[in-house]
This record gives C-alpha cells, structure tokens and sequence, in this order.
C-alpha cells in the first residue's frame, strides 16, 4: 500500500473504532496519537469532517486529496504511527476494519492497496496472505443485495 492509502486506511477505522465508547484504550490511544500529529503538523487537513462520518466515499476523499496536498508520503513517523494503530486495530478491534469493508488477518508484505470499498458486511477477506507484488483491489460492493444504482462490480 502506498504511504496515503496506509494513512487513510488507519484514519478511516480507527475513526470508526476509536471512537465508540467499547474501544479498546491502545486503539483509542494509537488514533488519537495519529489524529493529533497531523493536526500539529498538517494543519489543513480536516480529520474531525472524517469522523462525522467515516464511511463517506467523498468526507475520505476530501481527506486523502488533502493528505496528498500536504505531501505527508515522506513522513516517516506518520506513516509509522499509521502502521502502529493499524495493528492496534488488528489485535484489538478487528471488528471495525470489517465494518469499513475489509477484513485483514494474518497479512505479511507491503503491496496491498484496496480502495473504494462500499460494504455492509466483509467487501473484502483477506487471510493468511504473504504479498511480494503489487495487488490492488478497488471498487468493491458487497451486501445489500441488487441495487441498480449502485455498481455491482466485484474483485
């Protein structure tokens, strides 16, 4: 996964994790860590209209446009702190990366990126995966049945 996708992946479950009141305290801790670093240091970036709604396509959008904007890909404690609470996520509350649609378990590697999700149950499982090349998964819709307005592309 590329450096923004990494940010934006932990912003947008630790958003939907991190703030229920059932969080686990290092999922909440390893959020806010990474919520209050780049509102110290990328001012611009709007993080609180992400966690009004974490599963907004266009509120995660606006947020990676402005991630992009504020060239954070070389930051190398933010990424690392990304990286930090996506593993607090995995230990302790996996439960909220299913709810944005992707299910990640046992994930080895560095070349996974899955973008526009829309899921009501698990869009995406990945288990026991060893990854040395590139794979991107994107415009995944999953559950709800068929709705014609919606895409029903699936990878």
């Amino acid at each position: 996964m590329d450096p923004i996708s990494i940010i934006i992946t932990a912003l947008i479950t630790g958003a939907s994790a991190g703030l229920k009141p059932t969080a686990e305290k290092a999922v909440k801790d390893a959020y806010e860590g990474v919520k209050t670093f780049i509102q110290d240091k990328y001012r611009r970036v709007n993080i609180d209209m992400l966690e009004a709604d974490p599963a907004s396509e266009a509120r995660q959008s606006v947020v990676k446009e402005d991630l992009a904007k504020a060239d954070v890909s070389g930051d190398e404690e933010l990424l690392r702190r990304a990286k930090a609470m996506l593993e607090a996520i995995r230990q302790h509350a996996p439960e909220a990366a299913a709810a944005a649609g992707v299910d990640l378990e046992e994930i080895k590697g560095a070349s996974l990126q899955i973008d526009d999700i829309l899921s009501a149950g698990a869009g995406v499982k990945i288990k026991k995966a060893e990854i040395s090349g590139d794979i991107k998964i994107s415009g995944v819709r999953a559950g709800g049945g068929d709705d014609p307005s919606r895409p029903s592309k699936r990878h």
